[in-house]
């Protein structure tokens, strides 16, 4: 102020009148000022900003490279200038009408707002960006939560702006906002139900990028690539993108295959029609053939010793016997597939594995394979299966069974040929 009233006084001396004297000074003040403004600016951006980028490279670390990124500081750093002018800015306006000042100090404020809102967003991007490459937190649906906290910021923000340039206290003007709620809830309804329904999915461990899911009620059989406030995109098998709210997740029910992946197997249920006019009382000629087959030695032994016991406590001679009954091709089949099942290395044996019948139709009797393969993968998955069921159809005949299979025309000519 001293330093204004001495300059006035100069410009006096040197004839210019007091008006033009005082808006001079105050344009000298105000030039000052900006010129102290721009010299914080450039201090800030040539000299602290290069000394916290070599710091920052010279540690092990790499968070601290995405955290204190040249953009992140840039959007901090503009923060300088406006705060200067604003602090200093009555000393150039001392004598000039409060409502000059008033504005100018507004817009400085303004400025100041949205560059602290630009930091704390693009800090919030780099925290995402350290976070989302962290193995524990890649499953973790850190991309809604990042888009929530910058509605939430944008919107605080918003507020903010408005009741300073209505010359209003933001809680007042918020709580003026409270008589909008319903408008409000209705504009931001998706927004909310996505974030209330992705805070279920993640407290209750329903869902995470990466998994296998299936809702075929939305066309979604595939993998979750990613999870928004308002979207869950799923990459189907064939490559095309179904994408869902993810309040549907949490009101609908679908499948997550997860606990597959992180269990001791993935399941095969198959069956295979066996043709039931084919299946016979085994004779001792029957059994020395099945005995010659490795997995079925020793169960051949035992049941024949089975046999031996019944008869000679029972007095029954010449009976192929086993528990009283008599054995059949598709019993001694059963136990083939069960001993070559468990003989698998692919095969979970702590699992159910298990080879059953199901309820016989018109197309035959069905012979069901229960088992839980260790490879979990799609592909590697079907070859396991095909492999098993091929080995299964090849191997029928050795046991005097047939494949049940509905009458083709090579079947026609030749159980009728022409003539």
């Amino acid at each position: 102020m001293e330093l204004l009233n001495n300059i006035d006084k100069l410009l006096i001396d040197w004839g210019v009148s007091p008006q033009t004297a005082d808006w001079m000074d105050q344009f000298i003040a105000f030039a000052l000022v900006l010129v102290i403004a721009f010299v914080a600016d450039m201090i800030c951006r040539k000299i602290l900003l290069k000394a916290i980028a070599r710091l920052v490279q010279k540690t092990k670390a790499t968070w601290d490279d995405i955290m204190f990124d040249r953009n992140v500081m840039v959007h901090l750093s503009r923060m300088v200038a406006p705060v200067v002018i604003y602090l200093f800015i009555p000393i150039a306006f001392a004598q000039t009408d409060s409502v000059t000042l008033s504005f100018i100090r507004r817009l400085c404020y303004i400025y100041i707002i949205f560059s602290f809102l630009l930091f704390i967003n693009s800090f919030l991007k780099a925290a995402y960006t350290v976070y989302s490459e962290k193995e524990s937190m890649r499953d973790r649906p850190l991309k809604g939560l990042l888009q929530t906290l910058q509605v939430s910021l944008w919107s605080i923000g918003l507020i903010v702006v408005v009741a300073e340039l209505l010359g209003k206290s933001p809680l007042s003007l918020l709580a003026g906002l409270g008589a909008s709620a319903a408008v409000l809830m209705l504009v931001f309804k998706d927004s909310i139900m996505g974030f209330v329904s992705g805070v279920q999915l993640s407290a209750n461990d329903m869902l995470k990028v990466g998994d296998w899911i299936a809702m075929p009620k939305y066309g979604a059989d595939g993998t979750v690539i990613e999870v928004t406030l308002n979207t869950v995109k799923v990459r189907n098998w064939d490559n095309t993108i179904t994408t869902i709210p993810p309040y549907l997740l949490v009101s609908d029910s679908f499948q997550n295959w997860r606990g597959m992946r992180e269990s001791g197997g993935r399941r095969v249920k198959r069956s295979i029609n066996i043709d039931m006019t084919s299946v016979r009382f085994c004779t001792p000629q029957m059994l020395e053939k099945y005995r010659k087959i490795d997995l079925l030695k020793d169960y051949i032994d035992q049941t024949e010793a089975e046999v031996r016991a019944y008869n000679e406590q029972n007095g029954i001679d010449n009976a192929v016997l086993v528990n009283g009954r008599r054995q059949t091709n598709l019993g001694v089949f059963r136990a083939y597939l069960t001993a070559y099942l468990k003989s698998l290395p692919v095969v979970n044996k702590d699992l159910n594995c298990m080879v059953r019948h199901l309820q016989p139709t018109d197309h035959g009797l069905p012979v069901e394979l229960y088992f839980f393969s260790t490879i979990k993968d799609w592909i590697p998955y079907e070859g396991v299966q095909a492999d098993v069921f091929d080995h299964v159809l090849a191997i029928i005949p050795e046991f005097d069974l047939r494949v049940f299979q509905s009458p083709s025309g090579a079947d026609l000519r030749r159980a009728f040929p022409e003539k």
